[in-house]
């Protein structure tokens, strides 16, 4: 039996590295076309004073003067932010901490936190949870949705808003970055990858943050008197409210541009510090105390931070779980719930398994074969600015094509236009360049295998992300026909003006697609990911303990 190989040796012994580069090909066509040119025709949309019809006219910088020179747009920027401070900290304080007593707990808590991680991920839908909310809805409102009051008064509007996104987020993010902390402190050098992976969770939070759209949207449509506005919803509002595209197009390169600068860091940290994902041997899984024992007391800190977080989750989802569980008035139900699920789940599926696809052949490249040895993972720079961008600095651009080739109102049009995910590409890449380093198979068995299940982990993250976005299906699909479950809520709630009905919260989280969802995910934690490590550095190549 051959040795693992170590980070300086190129994996010539797989294949050539032309294959790697030719696995790379789709991920930088993908990227050329779906992120390159929609990010360069924003950019020269900037530069022109443009409507919906009509002859545009070059007018060089002078919308960057008018949208930088006005107060809203910094007021904007500064309430933006705002919105990720409190979210922010919930994952860099309070996910490292419930992952450190989990680990240190032992496999049983650990896997049982894992559990109850998933069922957070899988039942959150930020319409849904916006518009649950809002006390308004219901003469009736009690509790914690009460604070919805609070979001009519300009005075309070910001803070209430602040408090209310903290509150609805905190069971998603905490449990996402538990789950990205989890194979930090397995991974040996403890110190070092928490921190490099505690930059990359935080970088990941800001990027989010500045991206708010649908709880705002859904609570406060940016008033009152424009005191919530987002940085999204002014480019949203410049865009398709006032017809002023060149304007719209210059908030979105703004926010492209601070996005690219995050991106361009995180690949950064991540290629600096050596970082790599590795799989645990399943024997050390399944008896981690045979590595590590762990105490009684650690036991009992673990069982109680996992009770902690479901009644501090549970608390602060109230509002959501009596909305789902509210009778629905006469009316108010979807006519056509199976039309509305597939509005909404095929397309999101669609996207996520081009989108994820395309990026598996690119980490198979870049992170498998290491075209260019041990400095391969810098061949993620050039996919860096795009990391953490969304659909929405790219709505400008990537609306007008769909409309200049007839496709709005049409189920084609659903299908979110990104050719590459470059978060899966990011991630896949980082483990395929672990199971390299360490396998003495060939590439099929020792790197190909091992990795699908990851990407087919990310393809279900990509469809929860993609059927819950509300602003792509909002701009391609005006016919009611069309309508996603995230639109759909939207617009019942508001004809029915926050009282008259109690919208179907349960339509934006059917149960079919929640149980799918999360029998896969709750296989995939306890079969794959509580496997995973992730180191940094070179210079320690044995397997990380258990």
């Amino acid at each position: 039996m051959t040795s693992p190989r170590t980070p300086t040796e190129t994996s010539a012994g797989f294949a050539s590295p032309a294959l790697g580069w030719l696995l790379v090909l789709p991920a930088l066509l993908g990227t050329l076309i779906s992120l390159v040119l929609p990010t360069v025709q924003t950019i020269l949309l900037s530069l022109q004073s443009v409507g919906i019809t009509g002859p545009s006219s070059f007018v060089g910088f002078a919308n960057f003067g008018q949208v930088l020179g006005e107060g809203a747009f910094w007021k904007a920027l500064v309430f933006t932010l705002s919105l990720a401070v409190m979210p922010l900290l919930v994952a860099v304080v309070v996910g490292p901490l419930l992952a450190l007593a989990l680990d240190r707990s032992g496999g049983l808590p650990r896997r049982a936190g894992r559990i109850v991680l998933s069922l957070a991920l899988v039942t959150f839908s930020p319409v849904a949870v916006a518009i649950s909310w809002m006390g308004g809805l219901r003469p009736d409102a009690s509790g914690l949705a009460t604070l919805a009051e609070g979001l009519r008064d300009p005075a309070t509007a910001p803070v209430t808003l602040q408090l209310v996104t903290a509150a609805a987020t905190f069971g998603v993010v905490c449990a996402l970055a538990t789950m990205v902390f989890l194979p930090a402190l397995r991974g040996g050098t403890v110190s070092t990858a928490m921190l490099a992976v505690g930059a990359l969770v935080a970088l990941a939070m800001v990027a989010a943050g500045l991206q708010t759209f649908s709880i705002g949207l859904a609570m406060t449509h940016g008033g009152p008197n424009g005191s919530t506005q987002t940085l999204s919803l002014v480019q949203y509002t410049y865009t398709f409210m006032v017809v002023r595209i060149g304007l719209g197009a210059t908030v979105a390169t703004v926010i492209g541009v601070i996005l690219g600068v995050l991106g361009i860091a995180a690949v950064c940290v991540a290629a600096a510090s050596g970082m790599r994902i590795t799989i645990v041997p399943r024997e050390s899984v399944r008896n981690p105390d045979a590595t590590r024992p762990g105490s009684g007391s650690k036991v009992i800190v673990g069982v109680v931070a996992l009770v902690v977080f479901a009644a501090v989750g549970l608390v602060l989802t109230w509002p959501w779980l009596s909305a789902l569980f509210a009778p629905v008035q006469a009316g108010s139900a979807a006519p056509s719930g199976l039309r509305t699920v597939v509005n909404t789940w095929a397309p999101a599926l669609i996207g996520a398994l081009v989108s994820v696809g395309v990026a598996y052949l690119g980490a198979l490249g870049i992170g498998g074969l290491r075209p260019l040895g041990r400095r391969s993972e810098w061949l993620l720079l050039a996919f860096a600015p795009w990391l953490f961008v969304g659909i929405g600095p790219l709505s400008v651009a990537d609306w007008r094509l769909i409309r200049s080739m007839g496709l709005i109102d049409s189920f084609v049009a659903l299908i979110q236009p990104i050719l590459v995910s470059v978060p899966a590409l990011l991630i896949l890449t980082l483990l395929c360049k672990g199971l390299a380093a360490r396998t003495d198979k060939d590439f099929l068995s020792g790197v190909v295998l091992p990795s699908l299940p990851m990407a087919g982990i990310l393809a279900l993250a990509v469809t929860l992300v993609n059927g819950h976005d509300l602003l792509w299906p909002l701009l391609v699909a005006q016919d009611p026909g069309l309508a996603t479950a995230p639109v759909t809520l939207l617009t019942r709630t508001t004809a029915s003006s926050y009282g008259a009905t109690w919208p179907d919260i349960g339509l934006a989280t059917p149960l079919a697609v929640v149980a799918v969802a999360l029998i896969g995910l709750v296989a995939a934690q306890l079969l794959y990911l509580d496997r995973l490590a992730i180191t940094v550095g070179g210079s320690r190549e044995d397997a990380p303990p258990a």
